[in-house]
């Protein structure tokens, strides 16, 4: 996508910089509850599932990124074996059903989102369940995005630069 670049690249930043806030919140509460329960002998109630929460946050912002930069664990040898061709058709088919089975899980993690919010389950200190799983259905729709975009660029060459897939627009051409 020549051209985009730019238009793009406050997005990814926008993108690194939530994941390495929540990275970085995600260390800082886990050390203060290990302090807190080895030295004082206490804890916070509410700050395990707000950690689990962030490790479900962290997680799919990562695979996000990871999709963005073509760096999302996959099979590409077959694409670095095989002449251009055969490559391309071997990728298209992998991460299109890549794409697909990602579109799929955002449709069932949209459905899930709703049905816990119709419950009202909080999930720690007034925190509504549905604010948690809220990353799912987005993460995912942005991954099944970014993998169908990327199944209609060219493979990379072996030894080739991920930044090269296409997938990050960003990427200097």
């Amino acid at each position: 996508m020549p051209g985009t670049g730019s238009r793009w690249r406050w997005l990814h930043r926008a993108e690194d910089l939530v994941l390495a806030l929540l990275l970085a919140l995600l260390v800082l509460l886990a050390v203060l509850q290990i302090v807190l329960r080895t030295v004082f002998d206490t804890g916070l109630l509410w700050l395990d599932p707000l950690l689990r929460a962030l490790v479900l946050w962290v997680a799919m912002l990562g695979a996000m990124v990871a999709a963005r930069e073509g760096r999302h664990i996959g099979m590409d040898l077959a694409g670095r074996l095989l002449p251009p061709l055969p490559a391309r058709i071997a990728r298209l088919l992998s991460w299109g059903f890549a794409a697909a089975v990602s579109g799929l899980l955002a449709w069932q993690a949209a459905r899930m989102v709703a049905d816990e919010r119709a419950m009202g389950t909080l999930a720690f200190a007034q925190v509504p369940v549905w604010w948690v799983q809220a990353i799912l259905p987005v993460a995912f729709a942005v991954i099944a995005l970014r993998l169908a975009l990327g199944a209609l660029a060219p493979p990379r060459p072996a030894g080739g630069d991920p930044a090269a897939t296409g997938l990050d627009p960003a990427a200097p051409r």
